[in-house]
């Protein structure tokens, strides 16, 4: 099994923490997006992965590039790097990664996560991930038939004809099948808003008589957002609390202190003089004094003081001081 993941570009609405470090490489819970992401496709479908291949924008760097082979190589599989640097649609990304497709496959988009336990049916010609949602006009869904069957995608309807809405992640039995299909499309210039389409591969595909069958997740979390984002953290947080894992570094530091659960506390943290939680991660290295934090997600290497923090991103290398007077803030930061 392979495993295909689109990362496109930076992103802008997580300015300014995607500046410097891609969208999908932000930690939640600890552990970069992606990283979880893929983790999770593992176990949902139960079977060795052989590679792992990322598309992203040649200006991510070759640090960039070298943790996520590494991503891979934790999961036992190769790791490998192609790259989309316009961006044409989803159909075109996938695409990029012609090389490697071959045999089953998973594509999976990097901007969100999810908690499921359903069996693969990999009797199927594909398998597309939804959830149910409560708004279905605001979400691509899929309509089923008696035999729980896709029989059609509907984008954005307008009246009610499904609530499983498409979270972005595939299963495709032939890899070759669907970069065939995704090969039409640049050939016949097959455009909606000056973009190739996933979707319209997957509807040529089902005119062909493919089979399509839903697999329907428990948890769906997105990481479009700063908002989003914390709350997806938060609700990581109480997922792996729930399931007994030791989410506070043995080397953490803390001094007349009080940690509630949940938190992920980094390597080598030190927290004095403060609450932290509960739903706060904390990056490797960071010093919180002298603060009530929760609700939040700090990176590594950053300073905490004089502060209550509620629903917060702080990245990397940050200084902040609650009782500041002198502030030096970049491009896109906010304070609000």
């Amino acid at each position: 099994m392979k495993i295909i993941v689109p990362m496109a570009g930076r992103g802008s609405r997580l300015r300014p923490h995607t500046l410097t470090v891609p969208k999908p490489l932000i930690p939640i819970a600890g552990k970069p997006i992606v990283h979880r992401l893929v983790e999770d496709i593992a176990a949902v479908i139960n079977q060795p992965i052989s590679e792992i291949a990322f598309i992203i924008h040649k200006d991510f760097g070759k640090a960039v590039e070298t943790e996520l082979v590494a991503i891979a190589e934790k999961l036992g599989a190769s790791g490998s790097i192609y790259y989309q640097n316009e961006a044409l649609g989803t159909a075109h990304a996938i695409l990029c990664a012609k090389e490697s497709m071959s045999g089953p496959l998973v594509v999976a988009y990097a901007d969100t996560l999810f908690r499921a336990d359903f069996t693969l049916d990999q009797t199927a010609d594909s398998v597309i991930w939804v959830k149910k949602v409560d708004d279905p006009s605001a979400f691509g869904v899929v309509q089923l038939n008696e035999q729980n069957e896709i029989i059609d995608f509907v984008e954005k309807p307008k009246d009610f004809v499904s609530d499983l809405a498409i979270i972005g992640i595939y299963y495709f039995k032939s890899g070759e099948t669907l970069r065939e299909e995704l090969q039409f499309l640049l050939d016949n210039n097959v455009v909606k808003g000056g973009e190739y389409q996933l979707t319209d591969a997957l509807e040529n595909m089902k005119q062909k008589g493919m089979r399509f069958v839903p697999g329907t997740v428990d948890e769906w979390m997105d990481c479009g957002n700063k908002a989003v984002t914390v709350e997806t953290n938060s609700r990581m947080l109480q997922f792996l609390h729930d399931e007994g894992k030791d989410l506070v570094s043995s080397s953490a530091v803390v001094t007349n202190a009080t940690i509630i659960p949940p938190c992920f506390i980094g390597d080598h943290v030190v927290i004095e003089n403060s609450t932290v939680g509960p739903n706060v991660s904390v990056g490797a290295h960071t010093k919180i004094t002298d603060s009530n934090v929760k609700n939040s997600l700090i990176q590594t290497q950053s300073t905490i003081s004089n502060a209550n923090l509620d629903d917060a991103m702080i990245g990397n290398h940050a200084k902040f001081d609650g009782n500041f007077t002198k502030i030096s803030i970049g491009d896109y930061s906010v304070l609000e």
